[in-house]
């Protein structure tokens, strides 16, 4: 049973609406959490095998095979995720239980916040099949990276917020510091989250909260947890802030102007489903939900620095599930308060059939359900194209599809190269990358076929170095012949590689180099790709 008091005090309404009644108190339901977060859980499993390794999916496995406090471009927890995925096995299915995982549990805990602003049986219901059905999230719990993991952290810390204001418990900040500082080691821009709670809290009436010892014991033991990653970073210079600052330089990113910012995010959370979280906004800001307002701010707060910094449009998509939440209840409190739908079920019955059919006509572009080719002609009778987040980012498909394509193809080319060499030239021959795709495919997929570890300078393989490599050719992958030419007295093109529904980047030559001018150890420093 609900236990917030969250009473909202009665008044005579007009245009209809029957007049407000004392807040009930309503029962988790139970069986529709399970029911939808199992079905979440069961989508997610049935497509695991569907395509092949995600790019950056093979990079976190070799991340496994060299645990650390840090890397180059991300956060620790994803390296021991995925040295338990290794573990057991390392298969795709045995891979995807963990975002299919996440992602359950994220429509739990929407729907638990949803219960906790009030909501009763259809609220809960309806802001679940919303988080269900979200085109972002089916994307993002489909493959195995830090953005499964980040709104079950996020929505944790809110959840425990909502109960910080309804019990007045200030000792949950210590809990708070717990999910924050997990969720640091999981992503680093939950930092900006972090940012956002304050700014929200220091706008609203909840400021009173920094006069009290609990919240600053929260963010001790977030910084605690924080901490062996902040020293690995100082350690080695803070490799994660020059990589942000490579990304920046260089043009990586697409940079959106503010509506196309905002144009992406209604894309990205499905135009009609927006209008649910659009209505928690609201609800938070100016409607019944205003004992809430710091949720509102969090997110105006967030949502502006991501415009502000240039951030992807994605950063912002693990905030949402809160508004998600009282969208759900806003629209539950209207359907029982106007007097044309009060006490009758089609209204109900429409909007959650609208959220499941608007969500279903989308979902076949976003999870592996059709072959790459159908996938393509669906898309073309939607008038849709894929959506780009880089400038280099082409190809039939969205990149976090085409990034599954081609991965065992092109190793097999590539150790049919490497072992048509006589036996005393592939013992010096190693294979050099010049992308951590590449690199975490060979490494995956070479053993097979008896090939040597790939090196490569990008991200954190630069520093796993060169595994004591002292031969004098090389196999290269994404390196351009000029290049090639000043390091190596020959450069060949030994092969091309092609894949029709990969990434248009990838498809690129093969050469051999051969007769290296300088130990490839004594040029590493060369190598170093961070970007």
């Amino acid at each position: 049973m609900m236990d917030d008091g969250s009473a909202s005090t009665p008044r005579t309404t007009t245009l209809g609406l029957v007049p407000a009644k004392r807040a009930r108190r309503f029962s988790l339901a139970v069986g529709l959490v399970a029911a939808l977060a199992g079905t979440k859980l069961l989508v997610h499993m049935l497509l695991s095998n569907r395509y092949g390794y995600f790019r950056d999916e093979l990079y976190y496995l070799d991340c496994a095979r060299h645990l650390s406090w840090g890397y180059v471009d991300h956060a620790p927890l994803i390296g021991l995720v995925s040295r338990v995925v290794l573990l057991l096995g390392g298969s795709l299915p045995m891979l995807r239980v963990f975002p299919a995982v996440a992602g359950a549990g994220m429509v739990a805990i929407t729907m638990l916040i949803a219960w906790r602003l009030g909501g009763d049986r259809f609220a809960q219901a309806a802001a679940g099949l919303t988080v269900l059905f979200v085109p972002i999230y089916l994307v993002l719990d489909s493959l195995l990276t830090m953005n499964a993991f980040e709104p079950l952290f996020w929505m944790g810390c809110v959840y425990l917020l909502i109960r910080i204001i309804q019990t007045e418990n200030s000792r949950l900040w210590i809990w708070f510091g717990v999910l924050s500082g997990v969720g640091l080691m999981n992503k680093h821009s939950t930092a900006f989250f972090g940012i956002s709670v304050v700014a929200g809290l220091l706008l609203t009436e909840h400021r009173r909260e920094f006069a009290k010892p609990w919240i600053w014991l929260g963010g001790a033991v977030a910084l605690i947890i924080f901490l062996p990653n902040l020293a690995w970073q100082m350690q080695h210079h803070f490799p994660t802030l020059e990589d942000l600052h490579n990304v920046r330089v260089t043009g990586k990113n697409l940079v959106l102007t503010p509506p196309q910012f905002v144009f992406q995010q209604l894309q990205s959370m499905h135009p009609l489903l927006s209008l649910v979280w659009m209505a928690g906004l609201w609800h938070f800001l100016f409607g019944r939900g205003i004992r809430y307002r710091v949720l509102a701010w969090i997110f105006l707060v967030f949502f502006v620095m991501m415009v502000a910094l240039h951030g992807k449009d994605y950063y912002v998509i693990p905030i949402y599930p809160m508004l998600i939440a009282g969208g759900a209840v806003a629209l539950e409190g209207a359907l029982e308060r106007w007097r044309f739908t009060e006490g009758k079920a089609w209204p109900k019955v429409l909007l959650a059939g609208g959220i499941v059919l608007s969500g279903l006509i989308i979902a076949p572009l976003m999870l592996p359900v059709l072959s790459p080719d159908r996938y393509v002609s669906y898309m073309q009778k939607l008038g849709l194209k894929p959506s780009r987040r880089e400038v280099h980012e082409h190809g039939q498909l969205p990149q976090p599809f085409g990034d599954q394509m081609g991965w065992p193809e092109l190793v097999r080319q590539v150790a049919q190269i490497y072992n048509r060499l006589p036996p005393q030239e592939r013992a010096q021959t190693a294979i050099l990358t010049g992308n951590y795709g590449e690199a975490g495919a060979i490494d995956m997929f070479g053993p097979e076929y008896g090939l040597p570890l790939a090196l490569s300078g990008h991200q954190t393989y630069y520093y796993w170095g060169t595994h004591g490599f002292t031969g004098s050719n090389l196999i290269t992958l994404q390196y351009d012949w000029s290049d090639l030419s000043r390091m190596c007295d020959s450069v060949e093109q030994v092969g091309a590689h092609f894949d029709p529904w990969g990434m248009e980047e990838e498809n690129q030559p093969i050469y051999l180099c051969k007769g290296l001018k300088r130990p490839l150890a004594e040029t590493w420093p060369r190598h170093k790709h961070w970007n």
